[in-house]
């Protein structure tokens, strides 16, 4: 619990002064008490204020922070222009034979044992999430991964779903690479939608498309359904539904935490030393994202098994939802930011906005009238 509490501190120290934002005798100091009312007096421009303050907490969840630049004087230039040389010139034709040779191992065996071993379906799925596991295993070694796996290997069980933090579909590769997952994923365009609706599937993956409202229904059901089978691959879902960028998590989705099962917590944390891994997906393809990460020395991250969690009685499928955020949060070292992650794809209206913006005024007057 403390943990959790110094979290959430640290998260009134990323918060600006309100009084920053207020101009100069904009707030008169009344002879008694300061009431709450006497402040709402100065409502549009706090609520411009708090609007600005949300905005920025909000888009700080979803912005890539580039490196400082180091080649800055005439000794570190000549170091710089080497890394450039060897990490294009030497290590990413490497790594392209890599992934080249991984594919070819990969499509030479799985094609022959999804066709000819139709009648034998339970040893043909073993076969297929092997294969599964050894292509993913290929992608990270194109990056010269180095992750370091802690806590005990997910096994296949009835009722258990695994939860994960978001922030890159190279999460999904870092984790099938050790255990074939069944991921909930968004469905994509080009080769990675090609990937999914042929050697996904084989492993139980699941499809959705974010406009669809009717596609809620039909993933809701499928859930339902994998978590009950005995033989199904273990189900992973990214209850986040969107990219963050390894700093901050935003609201997790109920529909994980209200299938009746235990839920396990993963933790997935990335080093940037070498190379940022938050792939924003407004801004760049997921094939370019593929080549910043090839082209960089190395992708270093930890990923956390947590203990499995069930609700707890008289506990809500939000609530839970939030303690396992919270688990997450403060075993890879994120801050919980209090935002709907489909904010980032789907901007509200302005009357919402300023419902929000009035009401987050409020919460900040009435503390500090409290003071």
């Amino acid at each position: 619990m403390s943990n959790l509490k110094s979290s959430s501190s640290e998260l009134d120290f990323d918060r600006p002064n309100l009084e920053d934002y207020l101009p100069t005798g904009s707030i008169q100091e009344p002879h008694g008490k300061l009431r709450l009312r006497d402040l709402l007096d100065i409502s549009p421009t706090l609520t411009e204020a708090a609007g600005a303050i949300i905005d920025d907490s909000f888009t700080r969840c979803f912005k890539s922070n580039p490196p400082e630049p180091w080649n800055w004087n005439i000794y570190l230039f000549p170091l710089w222009c080497l890394g450039v040389v060897v990490r294009y010139g030497i290590l990413f034709p490497i790594r392209v034979i890599v992934l080249t040779i991984g594919w070819i191992i990969f499509l030479s065996c799985y094609i022959p044992v999804h066709l000819l071993l139709k009648g034998h379906d339970k040893f043909r799925k073993k076969l297929e999430r092997c294969l599964v596991e050894l292509i993913c295993s290929f992608f990270v070694a194109s990056w010269t991964g180095v992750v370091k796996y802690h806590g005990p290997r997910p096994s296949i069980r009835p009722k258990q779903v695994f939860v994960a933090n978001h922030t890159s579909m190279i999460d999904f590769i870092v984790l099938e690479q050790m255990t074939a997952f069944a991921v909930i994923m968004q469905k994509h365009p080009g080769w990675v939608g090609l990937l999914q609706s042929t050697i996904l599937e084989g492993v139980g993956c699941i499809w959705f498309n974010r406009s669809e409202a009717k596609d809620r229904e039909i993933v809701a059901k499928k859930l339902r359904q994998h978590v009950e089978g005995a033989d199904n691959n273990p189900l992973l879902i990214f209850p986040e539904g969107t990219c963050v960028n390894n700093h901050y998590t935003v609201m997790f989705k109920k529909g994980a935490f209200e299938l009746g099962c235990t839920v396990c917590p993963v933790a997935i944390k990335y080093n940037k030393i070498f190379v940022d891994a938050f792939w924003n997906s407004k801004k760049q393809s997921f094939t370019t994202h593929l080549l910043q990460l090839m082209t960089s020395w190395a992708v270093v991250c930890d990923v956390w098994y947590l203990e499995p969690q069930n609700i707890r009685p008289g506990e809500t499928p939000i609530e839970f939802a939030e303690r396992v955020r919270g688990i997450i949060s403060v075993r890879a070292g994120l801050k919980k930011v209090p935002w709907d992650g489909y904010l980032k794809y789907s901007r509200p209206s302005p009357k919402h906005r300023e419902r929000k913006q009035q009401s987050f005024a409020e919460s900040v007057l009435r503390r500090l009238e409290e003071k």
